[in-house]
Protein backbone atom coordinates (compact mmCIF):
# COMPACT_ATOMS: atom_id res chain seq x y z
CA UNK A 1 0.00 0.00 0.00
CA UNK A 2 2.80 2.16 0.88
CA UNK A 3 4.59 1.78 -2.52
CA UNK A 4 1.82 2.42 -4.35
CA UNK A 5 0.48 5.53 -2.55
CA UNK A 6 4.52 6.50 -3.31
CA UNK A 7 4.16 5.62 -6.81
CA UNK A 8 0.77 7.48 -7.30
CA UNK A 9 2.13 10.98 -5.85
CA UNK A 10 5.73 10.13 -8.05
CA UNK A 11 3.34 9.98 -10.94
CA UNK A 12 1.61 13.14 -9.83
CA UNK A 13 4.57 14.71 -9.53
CA UNK A 14 5.92 13.56 -13.36
CA UNK A 15 2.76 14.48 -14.68
CA UNK A 16 3.15 18.44 -13.25
CA UNK A 17 6.06 18.63 -14.74
CA UNK A 18 4.96 16.94 -18.44
CA UNK A 19 2.58 19.75 -18.00
CA UNK A 20 4.51 22.91 -17.70
CA UNK A 21 3.71 23.60 -14.54
CA UNK A 22 6.40 24.73 -13.28
CA UNK A 23 6.78 23.46 -9.67
CA UNK A 24 8.03 26.70 -8.07
CA UNK A 25 5.02 28.55 -9.02
CA UNK A 26 2.88 29.73 -6.41
CA UNK A 27 -1.04 29.05 -7.92
CA UNK A 28 -3.31 31.60 -6.94
CA UNK A 29 -6.36 29.29 -5.97
CA UNK A 30 -9.89 31.51 -5.78
CA UNK A 31 -12.85 30.21 -2.86
CA UNK A 32 -15.87 31.30 -1.62
CA UNK A 33 -17.26 31.02 1.79
CA UNK A 34 -19.88 28.35 1.74
CA UNK A 35 -19.86 26.17 5.25
CA UNK A 36 -18.94 23.74 5.56
CA UNK A 37 -17.39 23.36 2.01
CA UNK A 38 -14.66 26.63 2.50
CA UNK A 39 -14.84 28.37 6.46
CA UNK A 40 -13.25 31.15 6.99
CA UNK A 41 -11.21 31.33 10.33
CA UNK A 42 -11.30 34.42 12.73
CA UNK A 43 -7.46 34.46 12.19
CA UNK A 44 -8.28 34.27 8.50
CA UNK A 45 -7.03 30.69 8.29
CA UNK A 46 -9.20 28.93 5.88
CA UNK A 47 -10.87 25.36 6.21
CA UNK A 48 -13.57 23.06 5.22
CA UNK A 49 -14.21 20.09 3.02
CA UNK A 50 -13.22 21.59 0.06
CA UNK A 51 -10.24 23.56 1.18
CA UNK A 52 -9.00 20.23 3.18
CA UNK A 53 -9.02 18.18 -0.10
CA UNK A 54 -6.89 20.60 -2.63
CA UNK A 55 -4.21 20.96 0.32
CA UNK A 56 -4.24 17.32 0.39
CA UNK A 57 -3.52 17.01 -3.05
CA UNK A 58 -1.53 19.87 -3.00
CA UNK A 59 0.75 18.82 -0.47
CA UNK A 60 0.85 15.15 -2.46
CA UNK A 61 1.71 16.92 -5.62
CA UNK A 62 4.08 19.69 -3.69
CA UNK A 63 1.91 22.56 -5.68
CA UNK A 64 2.87 25.51 -3.55
CA UNK A 65 -0.47 27.92 -3.63
CA UNK A 66 -2.50 30.87 -2.09
CA UNK A 67 -6.08 31.31 -1.27
CA UNK A 68 -7.76 34.81 -2.47
CA UNK A 69 -11.02 35.39 -1.11
CA UNK A 70 -14.43 36.16 -3.96
CA UNK A 71 -17.22 37.83 -2.67
CA UNK A 72 -19.54 35.56 -4.64
CA UNK A 73 -19.26 32.26 -6.71
CA UNK A 74 -19.91 34.28 -10.35
CA UNK A 75 -16.84 36.25 -9.15
CA UNK A 76 -14.82 33.11 -8.36
CA UNK A 77 -16.25 31.46 -12.09
CA UNK A 78 -15.31 34.75 -13.73
CA UNK A 79 -11.32 35.09 -12.36
CA UNK A 80 -10.65 31.70 -13.10
CA UNK A 81 -12.12 32.40 -16.55
CA UNK A 82 -10.45 35.31 -17.50
CA UNK A 83 -6.88 33.66 -15.86
CA UNK A 84 -6.63 35.68 -12.37
CA UNK A 85 -7.15 32.16 -10.83
CA UNK A 86 -5.07 29.14 -11.48
CA UNK A 87 -7.85 27.21 -9.71
CA UNK A 88 -11.30 27.82 -7.54
CA UNK A 89 -11.97 25.66 -4.96
CA UNK A 90 -15.15 25.70 -2.47
CA UNK A 91 -18.82 24.65 -3.28
CA UNK A 92 -18.89 25.07 -6.86
CA UNK A 93 -21.62 23.38 -9.15
CA UNK A 94 -20.97 21.34 -12.73
CA UNK A 95 -23.30 23.16 -15.16
CA UNK A 96 -23.40 23.76 -18.85
CA UNK A 97 -23.61 27.13 -18.70
CA UNK A 98 -20.17 27.42 -16.62
CA UNK A 99 -18.49 24.45 -18.43
CA UNK A 100 -18.66 26.68 -21.64
CA UNK A 101 -16.15 29.34 -20.12
CA UNK A 102 -13.98 27.05 -17.43
CA UNK A 103 -13.03 23.93 -16.64
CA UNK A 104 -14.04 21.33 -13.98
CA UNK A 105 -12.00 18.44 -12.78
CA UNK A 106 -14.04 15.32 -11.78
CA UNK A 107 -16.58 16.21 -9.38
CA UNK A 108 -15.62 15.31 -5.57
CA UNK A 109 -19.16 15.54 -3.88
CA UNK A 110 -22.03 14.69 -5.61
CA UNK A 111 -25.28 16.39 -4.23
CA UNK A 112 -29.01 17.69 -4.54
CA UNK A 113 -30.96 20.89 -3.76
CA UNK A 114 -32.97 20.77 -0.48
CA UNK A 115 -35.95 22.84 0.78
CA UNK A 116 -35.92 24.75 4.54
CA UNK A 117 -39.52 25.93 5.92
CA UNK A 118 -40.58 26.98 9.07
CA UNK A 119 -40.66 24.65 12.30
CA UNK A 120 -43.91 25.46 13.24
CA UNK A 121 -46.35 26.72 10.65
CA UNK A 122 -49.60 28.03 12.05
CA UNK A 123 -52.43 25.60 11.64
CA UNK A 124 -54.99 27.86 10.03
CA UNK A 125 -52.56 28.96 7.15
CA UNK A 126 -51.90 25.74 6.35
CA UNK A 127 -56.02 24.96 5.98
CA UNK A 128 -55.45 28.16 4.24
CA UNK A 129 -53.48 26.88 1.91
CA UNK A 130 -55.20 23.27 1.63
CA UNK A 131 -58.27 24.98 0.79
CA UNK A 132 -56.99 27.10 -1.69
CA UNK A 133 -54.74 24.49 -3.45
CA UNK A 134 -55.54 23.79 -7.19
CA UNK A 135 -56.31 20.13 -6.06
CA UNK A 136 -59.39 21.51 -4.02
CA UNK A 137 -60.40 23.38 -6.87
CA UNK A 138 -59.70 20.99 -9.46
CA UNK A 139 -61.81 18.39 -6.85
CA UNK A 140 -64.92 20.87 -6.64
CA UNK A 141 -65.26 21.44 -10.23
CA UNK A 142 -64.88 18.12 -11.22
CA UNK A 143 -67.93 17.27 -8.34
CA UNK A 144 -69.59 20.15 -10.52
CA UNK A 145 -69.57 19.17 -13.62
CA UNK A 146 -71.09 15.93 -12.53
CA UNK A 147 -74.03 17.56 -10.95
CA UNK A 148 -74.67 19.30 -13.89
CA UNK A 149 -74.55 16.60 -16.13
CA UNK A 150 -76.93 14.45 -13.69
CA UNK A 151 -78.91 17.69 -14.23
CA UNK A 152 -78.68 17.88 -17.50
CA UNK A 153 -79.78 14.34 -18.13
CA UNK A 154 -82.73 15.04 -15.59
CA UNK A 155 -83.87 17.79 -17.59
CA UNK A 156 -84.14 15.80 -20.68
CA UNK A 157 -86.27 13.29 -18.72
CA UNK A 158 -88.41 15.97 -17.17
CA UNK A 159 -88.96 18.72 -19.05
CA UNK A 160 -92.08 17.89 -20.85
CA UNK A 161 -93.52 15.93 -18.24
CA UNK A 162 -93.07 17.62 -14.70
CA UNK A 163 -93.60 21.61 -14.13
CA UNK A 164 -90.76 22.81 -12.31
CA UNK A 165 -88.05 21.55 -14.53
CA UNK A 166 -90.29 22.67 -18.15
CA UNK A 167 -89.21 25.23 -20.10
CA UNK A 168 -85.41 26.25 -21.22
CA UNK A 169 -83.36 28.09 -19.35
CA UNK A 170 -85.09 28.05 -16.20
CA UNK A 171 -86.05 24.63 -15.94
CA UNK A 172 -82.41 23.64 -16.44
CA UNK A 173 -81.36 26.05 -14.18
CA UNK A 174 -83.56 24.16 -11.77
CA UNK A 175 -82.34 20.90 -12.76
CA UNK A 176 -78.93 21.94 -11.95
CA UNK A 177 -80.02 23.36 -8.32
CA UNK A 178 -81.94 20.20 -7.53
CA UNK A 179 -78.88 18.20 -8.74
CA UNK A 180 -76.46 19.78 -6.81
CA UNK A 181 -78.85 20.05 -3.66
CA UNK A 182 -79.16 15.92 -4.16
CA UNK A 183 -75.61 15.81 -3.92
CA UNK A 184 -75.33 17.08 -0.57
CA UNK A 185 -78.27 14.74 0.18
CA UNK A 186 -80.42 17.84 1.69
CA UNK A 187 -83.82 18.45 0.86
CA UNK A 188 -83.90 16.29 -2.53
CA UNK A 189 -87.35 15.04 -2.05
CA UNK A 190 -88.47 18.55 -3.13
CA UNK A 191 -89.36 19.05 -6.60
CA UNK A 192 -87.86 15.90 -7.26
CA UNK A 193 -88.36 13.87 -10.78
CA UNK A 194 -91.68 12.12 -11.60
CA UNK A 195 -90.61 10.31 -14.67
CA UNK A 196 -88.91 6.90 -14.71
CA UNK A 197 -86.44 7.38 -16.03
CA UNK A 198 -85.69 10.61 -14.19
CA UNK A 199 -85.62 8.57 -11.13
CA UNK A 200 -83.74 5.94 -11.75
CA UNK A 201 -80.82 8.57 -12.60
CA UNK A 202 -81.97 10.51 -9.79
CA UNK A 203 -81.13 7.42 -7.57
CA UNK A 204 -78.12 6.45 -9.35
CA UNK A 205 -76.65 9.97 -8.83
CA UNK A 206 -77.63 9.94 -4.85
CA UNK A 207 -76.06 7.08 -4.58
CA UNK A 208 -72.59 7.55 -6.23
CA UNK A 209 -72.94 11.04 -4.68
CA UNK A 210 -72.68 9.52 -1.46
CA UNK A 211 -69.45 7.78 -2.28
CA UNK A 212 -67.67 11.48 -3.97
CA UNK A 213 -68.87 13.44 -1.21
CA UNK A 214 -66.83 10.64 1.31
CA UNK A 215 -64.16 10.91 -1.11
CA UNK A 216 -63.85 13.98 -1.37
CA UNK A 217 -64.49 14.75 2.48
CA UNK A 218 -61.54 11.85 3.13
CA UNK A 219 -59.34 13.53 1.09
CA UNK A 220 -59.34 17.09 2.22
CA UNK A 221 -59.15 15.46 5.85
CA UNK A 222 -56.17 13.69 4.97
CA UNK A 223 -54.69 16.59 3.88
CA UNK A 224 -54.83 18.72 6.44
CA UNK A 225 -53.48 15.96 8.76
CA UNK A 226 -50.18 15.86 6.60
CA UNK A 227 -49.51 19.65 6.69
CA UNK A 228 -50.28 19.63 10.23
CA UNK A 229 -47.75 16.51 10.95
CA UNK A 230 -45.43 17.86 8.10
CA UNK A 231 -46.39 20.90 7.05
CA UNK A 232 -47.17 22.60 3.83
CA UNK A 233 -44.19 21.82 1.76
CA UNK A 234 -42.66 17.86 1.78
CA UNK A 235 -41.60 17.92 -1.72
CA UNK A 236 -40.32 20.06 -4.89
CA UNK A 237 -44.41 20.08 -6.11
CA UNK A 238 -45.51 21.63 -3.27
CA UNK A 239 -43.50 24.57 -4.25
CA UNK A 240 -45.62 25.92 -7.15
CA UNK A 241 -48.56 26.78 -4.36
CA UNK A 242 -46.10 28.40 -1.83
CA UNK A 243 -44.18 31.67 -1.55
CA UNK A 244 -40.24 30.40 -2.85
CA UNK A 245 -36.91 31.86 -2.23
CA UNK A 246 -33.43 31.12 -3.77
CA UNK A 247 -29.65 33.00 -3.71
CA UNK A 248 -29.75 35.06 -6.87
CA UNK A 249 -27.08 34.18 -9.91
CA UNK A 250 -26.97 30.21 -8.29
CA UNK A 251 -27.01 26.64 -10.02
CA UNK A 252 -30.45 27.10 -7.65
CA UNK A 253 -32.04 29.84 -9.36
CA UNK A 254 -31.20 28.82 -12.99
CA UNK A 255 -33.19 24.81 -11.67
CA UNK A 256 -35.88 27.11 -11.08
CA UNK A 257 -35.74 29.01 -13.63
CA UNK A 258 -35.96 26.83 -16.29
CA UNK A 259 -38.97 24.65 -14.20
CA UNK A 260 -40.95 27.58 -14.97
CA UNK A 261 -41.41 27.97 -11.08
CA UNK A 262 -41.31 31.77 -9.76
CA UNK A 263 -39.67 32.59 -6.49
CA UNK A 264 -37.76 35.79 -4.89
CA UNK A 265 -34.09 36.17 -5.28
CA UNK A 266 -31.68 36.98 -2.24
CA UNK A 267 -28.10 38.04 -2.08
CA UNK A 268 -27.59 34.96 -0.11
CA UNK A 269 -28.55 31.30 1.74
CA UNK A 270 -28.48 33.28 5.14
CA UNK A 271 -30.55 36.55 3.96
CA UNK A 272 -33.05 34.48 2.18
CA UNK A 273 -33.54 32.18 5.39
CA UNK A 274 -33.64 35.19 7.55
CA UNK A 275 -36.56 36.57 5.43
CA UNK A 276 -38.43 33.32 6.29
CA UNK A 277 -38.12 33.43 9.89
CA UNK A 278 -39.71 36.94 9.47
CA UNK A 279 -42.73 35.33 7.48
CA UNK A 280 -41.92 36.76 4.01
CA UNK A 281 -41.79 33.77 1.99
CA UNK A 282 -42.64 29.71 2.92
CA UNK A 283 -39.43 27.77 1.54
CA UNK A 284 -36.15 28.67 0.59
CA UNK A 285 -34.30 26.41 -1.83
CA UNK A 286 -30.49 26.23 -1.86
CA UNK A 287 -28.16 22.95 -2.54
CA UNK A 288 -28.96 20.43 0.84
CA UNK A 289 -25.42 19.96 2.44
CA UNK A 290 -24.86 23.91 2.66
CA UNK A 291 -28.84 24.92 3.84
CA UNK A 292 -28.60 21.65 6.41
CA UNK A 293 -25.12 23.25 7.63
CA UNK A 294 -26.71 26.99 8.02
CA UNK A 295 -30.06 25.96 9.36
CA UNK A 296 -27.92 23.90 11.90
CA UNK A 297 -25.69 26.40 13.50
CA UNK A 298 -28.14 29.66 13.10
CA UNK A 299 -31.40 28.97 12.43
CA UNK A 300 -31.93 25.69 14.38
CA UNK A 301 -35.09 27.11 16.37
CA UNK A 302 -36.90 28.09 13.72
CA UNK A 303 -36.33 26.55 10.31
CA UNK A 304 -36.21 22.86 9.75
CA UNK A 305 -34.99 20.98 6.06
CA UNK A 306 -37.27 18.98 4.60
CA UNK A 307 -36.15 15.25 4.16
CA UNK A 308 -36.47 15.07 0.30
CA UNK A 309 -34.03 16.00 -2.20
CA UNK A 310 -34.07 16.36 -6.07
CA UNK A 311 -31.75 17.86 -9.35
CA UNK A 312 -28.50 16.20 -8.98
CA UNK A 313 -25.73 18.63 -8.06
CA UNK A 314 -21.78 17.66 -8.60
CA UNK A 315 -19.22 19.81 -6.59
CA UNK A 316 -15.73 20.16 -8.78
CA UNK A 317 -12.59 22.23 -8.85
CA UNK A 318 -12.52 24.72 -11.47
CA UNK A 319 -10.18 25.58 -13.96
CA UNK A 320 -9.21 27.90 -16.83
CA UNK A 321 -10.03 26.34 -20.28
CA UNK A 322 -7.27 24.20 -21.41
CA UNK A 323 -5.24 24.22 -18.23
CA UNK A 324 -2.00 22.17 -17.51
CA UNK A 325 -3.37 21.39 -14.31
CA UNK A 326 -6.36 19.08 -15.23
CA UNK A 327 -5.09 15.76 -16.35
CA UNK A 328 -2.98 16.18 -12.55
CA UNK A 329 -6.05 16.90 -10.76
CA UNK A 330 -8.87 14.34 -12.04
CA UNK A 331 -6.15 11.74 -10.98
CA UNK A 332 -5.76 13.27 -7.67
CA UNK A 333 -9.66 13.70 -6.92
CA UNK A 334 -10.17 10.29 -7.52
CA UNK A 335 -7.41 9.28 -5.24
CA UNK A 336 -8.54 11.24 -2.62
CA UNK A 337 -12.46 10.80 -2.73
CA UNK A 338 -11.66 6.85 -2.75
CA UNK A 339 -9.76 6.99 0.41
CA UNK A 340 -11.16 6.14 3.59
CA UNK A 341 -9.70 9.62 5.26
CA UNK A 342 -11.76 11.22 2.62
CA UNK A 343 -15.31 9.39 4.03
CA UNK A 344 -14.15 10.58 7.58
CA UNK A 345 -13.87 14.08 6.44
CA UNK A 346 -17.27 13.82 5.24
CA UNK A 347 -18.61 12.16 8.33
CA UNK A 348 -17.66 14.71 10.95
CA UNK A 349 -18.49 17.71 8.26
CA UNK A 350 -21.87 16.30 7.59
CA UNK A 351 -22.92 13.45 9.95
CA UNK A 352 -22.99 11.48 6.57
CA UNK A 353 -19.63 9.23 5.26
CA UNK A 354 -20.91 9.15 2.33
CA UNK A 355 -22.34 11.53 -0.95
CA UNK A 356 -25.82 11.46 -1.74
Amino acid sequence: MIYLLSLAILLVCSAVRAQGVAPDKELVVATKEAPPFAMKQPDGNWGGISIELWRRIADDAHLRFRLVETPSVQDLLDGVAKGDFDAGVAAVTVTAARARNVDFTQPFYNTGLGIAVPLNESPWVSIGRALLSFGFFQAVGLLLCFAMAVGFLIWLFERRKTEHFSGGAKGLGTSFWWSTIAMTQAGAAANAPATLPGRIVATGWMIASVIAIAVFTAGITSTLTRRELQGAVHSFNDLRSVRVGAAANSATADYLTRQQLSFRAFPDAQSGLSAMSRGEIDAFVHDKPLLAWIVRNDFSGSIRVVDTSFSSERYAIVLPRSSALRPVLDLAVLDQIESDRWQQTLFLALGNARSP
